[in-house]
């Protein structure tokens, strides 16, 4: 009897959990049958509109080729990289159509391209088409106080979309690190995707700042002290990493800016089969003509810092370590020195950046060694370089570093972060001799600025040589080869 009472009740409660999720399985079902007919309506709607807006006057259809980089008027050198691909494809492929897809909304095309010759010396040769969107706002980091990965990602879903409603390409590049935005593309646009990857969204490295409990840029500190909350950030970066991964995946042809990037971007989207090191394009030529000699022709050294005034650039660290020189060379009888920071500033974000450095150099009292340069032309950055002693750039597992090659290319020493592009890629031997200088932490910085001001004239212009004839390897015309060479499959 027991036995039966028992069988009763579980028939009964099979039925009554049969009764409360069957029809919620029918209507997910429904659901996303909707959904499937719907993308591919949206699908057919766009390739139609693909094809009457890419055929040309006598009737054939030219490949249309799309660039998403919403910040294309930065001034970094992601978009150096975007122009110096342009300008290649456009050699290579002259009959294509060639799109960027941009948030800078308050400056034309024209002076779009205007500015990217001024800071590059980048000039195409054949016209562009820019889609202005709207959005951009979706993408900003200030936006998302808290899953700011997760935030900026979605965001740039919305933002995608909005780029895809407006021209919908053949060929569909992602060159600033917006990766949920390549399955869009690919399924629901019909694009062929590929992707210039500078830097991973998520990686190992910022799994494991979050697992050691250290605070950083993208670790606050309330969240660092707090074991428990430390644990639901691990949980969320794994999550988003598995996603991250997903996304990638889609790609067609995957290129990367260096070994460190290589290293992260195989093992989270695992698509090794199309992934090439791609280094960026680094205008070697130009600073090779400054002649090499030792630079001090006045009585101070000049260093200098080259780097967009993003968080992670870490530019206080240069400051603070620059004031700690300062302090212990003041009962030395060294010539006086000058700290120059030279970068770009994209938004208003940005500017509040500069504003904290320059009160973080009036509170360290070197206020009156300290200047900042913002958005120079390319004419003033090169004759900075050749006037300086020292170029200095200190961030953690820094993906490239174009900064890092001009000052080497320029007869600049440098002094770079211990880690990432920097550490595997860049300042590394030549020939068994010694390139330029690694550093990690405030002491690290000034001890190894004042061993290189210690140096002789003559050691100085050797480590120059060294470094000037390591950096051909990042020439325009190198990277020009392996760029075409990866899109070759894209475009054919």
């Amino acid at each position: 009897m027991a036995a039966d009472r028992g069988s009763s009740i579980l028939y009964a409660l099979l039925r009554f959990f049969y009764s409360l999720f069957f029809p919620a399985l029918i209507i997910c079902g429904v659901l996303c049958v909707c959904l499937v007919i719907g993308l591919w309506i949206i699908r057919r709607h766009l390739q139609r509109k693909k094809k009457s807006m890419s055929t040309s006057k006598n009737g054939k259809a030219r490949t249309v080729v799309a660039f998403f980089h919403p910040y294309c008027n930065a001034g970094g050198g992601g978009e150096r990289v975007l122009w110096c691909a342009l300008r290649a494809l456009q050699i290579k492929y002259p009959e294509a159509v060639y799109v960027v897809y941009t948030g800078d909304v308050d400056v034309s095309g024209q002076q779009i391209l205007e500015g990217a010759f001024r800071r590059f010396n980048i000039k195409l040769v054949h016209p562009v088409q820019f889609v202005f969107l709207r959005k951009r706002y979706l993408v900003e980091d200030s936006r998302y106080p808290h899953f700011t990965l997760l935030g900026q990602s979605l965001g740039s879903l919305f933002l995608g979309w909005e780029a895809l409603m407006q021209r919908v390409p053949d060929v569909y590049i992602d060159s600033m690190g917006y990766a949920f935005t390549l399955p869009l593309f690919r399924y629901v646009g019909g694009c062929r995707v590929g992707s210039y990857v500078h830097y991973p969204t998520v990686s190992t490295d910022m799994l494991s700042v979050v697992k050691k409990q250290n605070p950083g840029f993208n670790n606050a500190a309330f969240i660092s002290r707090n074991a428990l909350l430390s644990k639901a950030k691990l949980v969320y970066y794994y999550l988003f990493a598995l996603i991250y991964g997903l996304v990638g995946s889609c790609s067609d042809v995957v290129m990367v800016n260096s070994s460190w990037t290589l290293n992260h971007i195989l093992s989270l989207w695992k698509v090794g089969h199309c992934t090439n090191v791609v280094y960026p394009p680094c205008d070697v030529q130009a600073f090779l003509d400054i002649p090499l000699h030792e630079k001090r022709v006045t009585p101070e050294h000049l260093l200098i810092s080259i780097g967009q005034f993003r968080p992670e650039k870490n530019h206080a660290l240069q400051i603070k370590a620059f004031a700690k020189l300062l302090r212990e060379k003041a009962a030395e009888s060294r010539p006086s020195l000058k700290l120059v920071l030279i970068g770009g500033c994209r938004n208003k974000d940005d500017e509040f950046r500069v504003n904290q450095l320059r009160r973080l150099s009036e509170n360290l009292g070197v206020h009156e060694d300290v200047e900042f340069k913002i958005n120079i032309p390319f004419s003033e950055l090169k004759n900075y370089l050749s006037e300086a002693t020292m170029g200095l750039h200190s961030m953690w597992n820094e993906h490239f570093g174009i900064g890092i090659v001009e000052c080497m290319a320029a007869g600049t020493i440098i002094l770079a972060h211990n880690s990432g592009g920097p550490k595997l890629d860049i300042v590394v031997p030549h020939e068994g001799q010694i390139t330029g200088f690694l550093a990690e932490s405030e002491e690290g910085y000034a001890e190894t600025m004042a061993h290189v001001l210690s140096l002789s004239a003559e050691e100085r212009l050797q480590i120059r040589k060294n470094a000037r004839a390591s950096v051909s390897r990042f020439s325009d015309q190198n990277f020009e080869v392996a760029f075409l060479s990866s899109m070759e499959k894209l475009l054919t």
